[in-house]
């Protein structure tokens, strides 16, 4: 039995089928290709690939599907031939059926992505090359075709250089494939190089042009290019200079865009209402809008055209050219994540295609508008897309087909045939439970937009549309558009009548299908993944923490300087003009996409809220925790977090448990807030805790007094913290007395301790106090200090006899109290004295102080006298000590007249028997004693305090007796009225 490649024996009559019913192509005379038909056809059959080098106009791509049918290609598999473009698929198929005198959609067919006219009888199918790469996803070894020819490979999109890459791999399991590359430029040689063979390049076959000769002329404006007054000018000049040439043939004029092109028709409808038909081509057009303009006319036509007449589209009958020398390319910012529609200057290469469309039917004329030595400095080539595009769908489709390294992506998204942040989009719908409407949403993004604004009917589509909007999102438009749609299928009486409906309201029948066609597909696909469709309808919030997921790189905040937004990475975009949220501006959106023209715009956006893309972003977004501390009552250590994504504050400050987070700070914010720094509980007990001395209460040094009381925690209930915390206040009440603060060892000091002691893994009251009792059931005293390790010096001077804690005035037993804080106004010794012995007490009776501040009182007033008593008194240190010791050897008695037992009497009995003269008692009154040489009193009664400091002026006031005036809760004491 003979041999059939790809072929199986169930088959081979299908095979036999296909073979006699093989098209018996014909070749018109005139065309390059076809006087090296000959050449082409044996290198074809001799190498498995081959490149074709043909100028414009030589008809590579129409002749070479012809010459593989001669071959007997296509029996075993179809012919597959790519082109750039839908609108040149479909022409290039409709032209080889023609000249093959077959039906559309039988032995030639097409398919773009929303149009499939090939059968079972097909030999060549005619597909975008994007078509190409996704069939690869199901059928690997690309069975289905026994020839490829990638037509227009020059132009370098991602889909081409991707399908030369996947093809070179899959050519050596494939050796019966033949593969066909046609390039318009010198680029041939470089398809060669790659698709060598043992070091061979694949053969090249350069085919000359049909071409005659072609006048350039360059007419730069006169004016600067971007005059916003009269762009369209120099065109219309141009025009005006080809009306006037002698021959007759139609112009081609090249702009950048859609935009460009319809104000060109009206500046042109304008200056040339007789005589001249204007034709717009671009991929958003009509199927028969677009098939206009390969109609022959009896009037002169001029088409504007953007770069999709460049190359493949031969459109008849042009003569002239008018090449503007821009375009519109797409690219995208690395740093801003954005894809920027630009208008750029064409390269070199592109300005001799555009030149090469005037000499296909004779002499022709190419205007350009620019000047020679700006043509002479622009690039060769046009960059290749892969430079000026984002990889992501390119790098998934590695993934699906298991090329290269495979990350962590989720691997279902290469399964959707649409944009990698769409179908994130669609697999996030499942866990929001919204699959039913984002299908819907995911599908309308993927075509364009359904709705039609004319440009001459703007007004009345906008007040159609204005029905469809809704203020809160652009993307529920969809939904309702969705909704609307489907209820004109239910009840429409014909197609026709369907159209007219949809005409009415300015929405295109052929994109509306074209939404339904790629929503089924979609739909079918989510159900072949075990996403089920969801009955109840979802909430705003899940539909759109679902968009979110595939469009973090579009969200924004807003900013204060007009209707500005700051968008991820620092980019700055506002909402379309276009969008029902141009006015409302909310606080924070989300867009279907930013593009750029003018400006950076938000197309396609909705309100959103920023706790819902922290739910989403997941691992992306980034959390910065600051000023962490300890929580008493709740025993944690918390924190305060801010959630930011790609430079956006999402969250600024929110307080989070610090613990499972930052381990180690929250245990060293513990030990420090929780262990060390407290102490408040004793302070605010007062003398009511049983275990404190008896004192007045005293602050911590650098700690803030709370004024509520609380109940002890478990720690400060602890036996440990009770004895450390005695131990610290008494060490404290030591520098009081002392009026120095270097006795009580560093807190540092008292970390330490405790940080060698805890284990790294407890941060927080609870944890503690389960490792607290298991320790101290072995060893009770581990978390004991003692009274050596809290203190920097013995502190031998601060004896009871020095600084006591009580005073006998009159045999009243007062309580003394300790303070060493200058800037306080207690700063000092306290005395508490019961309010009903206020009248029995003097002012002498206080004088002198305690005796370990006596000798430094002393010493401030010697020093306070005038030099000429002070000469008298020198060594001052010795002077004090004498006078002290003579106190001593001739102690008060109660006997003693009062005025004498005075500290200043008795300095100024001292002085008198130094100095040998009388010395004036009033000699003291002009010194002014600091406060913490006097000594406060603390009047107690029903629990409120009276305190003044108890001067001579005063004390001569409660020698004669006191009134007590009740003010609220406070009783001060104030000289009587009379």
């Amino acid at each position: 039995m003979r041999h059939i490649p790809n072929m199986t024996l169930a088959t081979v009559a299908d095979h036999d089928r296909r073979l006699a019913n093989l098209p018996r192509p014909t070749y018109p005379d005139d065309l390059p290709v076809v006087a090296r038909r000959q050449e082409i056809a044996r290198a074809i059959a001799d190498n498995p690939v081959v490149i074709i080098s043909g100028e414009t106009g030589s008809g590579k791509t129409t002749q070479l599907p012809k010459i593989c049918l001669e071959l007997k290609r296509g029996v075993s598999g179809m012919i597959g031939h790519t082109q750039p473009r839908r609108i040149a698929a479909r022409t290039v198929a409709s032209r080889v059926a023609f000249e093959l005198k077959t039906e559309l959609g039988r032995a030639v067919g097409y398919k773009v992505r929303f149009t499939d006219k090939v059968s079972s009888d097909t030999y060549l199918k005619v597909m975008t090359d994007g078509i190409l790469l996704a069939e690869t996803q199901r059928d690997r070894l690309l069975r289905a075709y026994d020839t490829l020819i990638i037509d227009e490979a020059h132009e370098r999109s991602l889909n081409i250089d991707f399908l030369l890459g996947y093809l070179k791999r899959l050519l050596p399991q494939r050796p019966d494939l033949k593969l066909i590359v046609t390039s318009a430029t010198i680029d041939a040689h470089r398809f060669a190089a790659h698709f060598a063979r043992n070091g061979t390049p694949a053969p090249v076959i350069e085919v000359t042009g049909r071409l005659y000769p072609v006048e350039v002329r360059y007419r730069p404006p006169t004016v600067d290019e971007d005059d916003e007054e009269d762009p369209g000018q120099p065109i219309l000049d141009a025009v005006d200079e080809l009306a006037r040439e002698p021959g007759r043939g139609d112009i081609l004029v090249f702009l950048p865009g859609e935009r460009e092109i319809r104000e060109t028709a009206e500046l042109l409808r304008k200056h040339h209402p007789q005589g001249a038909q204007i034709l717009p081509l671009y991929a958003r057009l009509s199927f028969e809008d677009q098939d206009r303009v390969f109609l022959p006319g009896g009037e002169r036509r001029i088409v504007l055209a953007t770069n999709v007449a460049e190359t493949s589209l031969t459109v008849p009958g042009i003569r002239y050219v008018i090449d503007t020398g821009l375009a519109r390319v797409n690219r995208y910012s690395y740093r801003n994540k954005v894809e920027q529609l630009q208008i750029e200057k064409i390269s070199r290469a592109s300005a001799n295609q555009r030149a090469g469309r005037c000499g296909r039917v004779a002499a022709g004329v190419c205007i350009r508008l620019y000047d020679e030595d700006d043509y002479q400095a622009r690039p060769e080539f046009t960059d290749p897309e892969i430079l000026r595009s984002s990889l992501a769908g390119v790098i998934l489709r590695m993934k699906a087909l298991r090329i290269g390294n495979v990350e962590d992506f989720p691997f279902l998204l290469a399964k959707f045939p649409i944009d990698p942040r769409i179908a994130r989009i669609v697999l996030a719908a499942r866990r929001q439970h919204c699959v039913t409407e984002i299908l819907i949403i995911a599908s309308a993004l993927e075509v364009q937009d359904p709705r039609d604004r004319p440009f001459e009917r703007a007004d009345a589509a906008d007040e159609a549309h204005a029905k469809f909007t809704d203020q809160r999102s652009d993307f529920y438009v969809f939904l309702k558009l969705w909704a609307y749609f489907n209820e004109a299928l239910e009840h429409k009486k014909s197609n026709r009548k369907l159209a007219e409906q949809l005409h009415a309201v300015f929405l295109s029948p052929r994109r509306m299908r074209e939404w339904r066609n790629v929503h089924g597909q979609l739909r079918t696909l989510a159900s072949e993944m075990n996403m089920s469709l969801n009955e109840t309808p979802a909430t705003f919030e899940q539909v759109h923490r679902a968009l979110i997921a595939g469009l973090l790189g579009n969200i924004g905040f807003k900013t204060e300087d007009g209707d500005e937004y700051l968008g991820a990475r620092g980019a700055r975009f506002a909402i379309f003009p276009g969008s029902a949220l141009k006015k409302s501006r909310p606080k924070w959106v989300v867009a279907a996409e930013l593009t750029e023209t003018a400006r950076l715009y938000a197309r396609s956006v909705a309100k959103i809220e920023p706790e819902w893309i922290e739910a989403v972003a997941g691992h992306l977004v980034r959390r910065h925790y600051f000023d962490p501390y300890w929580d008493r009552d709740r025993a944690m250590v918390y924190a305060y977090e801010r959630v930011t994504l790609y430079g956006l504050t999402l969250i600024a400050r929110r307080r989070v448990t610090y613990g499972p987070i930052n381990p180690a700070q929250a245990r060293e914010v513990f030990i420090r807030q929780g262990l060390v720094a407290t102490n408040e509980y004793f302070r605010r007990q007062g003398s009511r805790a049983a275990h404190r001395p008896e004192r007045t209460s005293v602050p911590a040094r650098g700690r803030k007094v709370s004024p509520a009381a609380a109940a002890p925690t478990a720690v400060e209930k602890a036996p440990f913290f009770i004895h450390n915390q005695r131990l610290i206040q008494e060490i404290r009440d030591l520098e009081h007395k002392a009026r120095r603060p270097d006795v009580l060892v560093e807190e540092q000091a008292i970390y330490d301790f405790y940080d060698a002691l805890i284990p790294s893994e407890v941060y927080n009251g609870a944890a503690f106090e389960h490792w607290r009792r298991q320790a101290e059931a072995e060893n009770p005293q581990l978390l004991f200090m003692t009274r050596e390790y809290l203190m920097r010096h013995s502190a031998a001077d601060v004896s009871e006899a020095q600084f006591p804690n009580r005073m006998s005035v009159n045999g009243i037993e007062l309580k003394l109290g300790y303070r060493f804080e200058p800037t306080h106004p207690l700063d000092g010794v306290t005395v508490t004295v019961p309010l009903p012995v206020l009248n029995q007490l003097h002012a002498a009776d206080f004088d002198w102080l305690v005796p370990g501040l006596l000798r430094e009182k002393v010493g401030f007033f010697l020093r306070s006298l005038p030099k000429q008593l002070r000469r008298h008194l020198v060594p001052l240190p010795e002077s004090v000590t004498l006078f002290l010791q003579e106190r001593d050897a001739s102690p008060r008695t109660e006997h003693i007249d009062k005025a004498h037992s005075s500290l200043l009497g008795a300095l100024t009995r001292f002085v008198h028997r130094r100095v040998g003269e009388p010395i004036r008692p009033d000699i003291w009154d002009d010194i002014k004693v600091p406060p913490q040489r006097l000594r406060h009193s603390s009047v107690r009664q029903h629990n409120s305090l009276l305190r003044r400091r108890i001067r001579a002026s005063s004390a001569a006031a409660c020698a004669h007796g006191i009134s007590v005036t009740c003010r609220r809760k406070y009783r001060f004491c104030e000289p009587a009225a009379n």
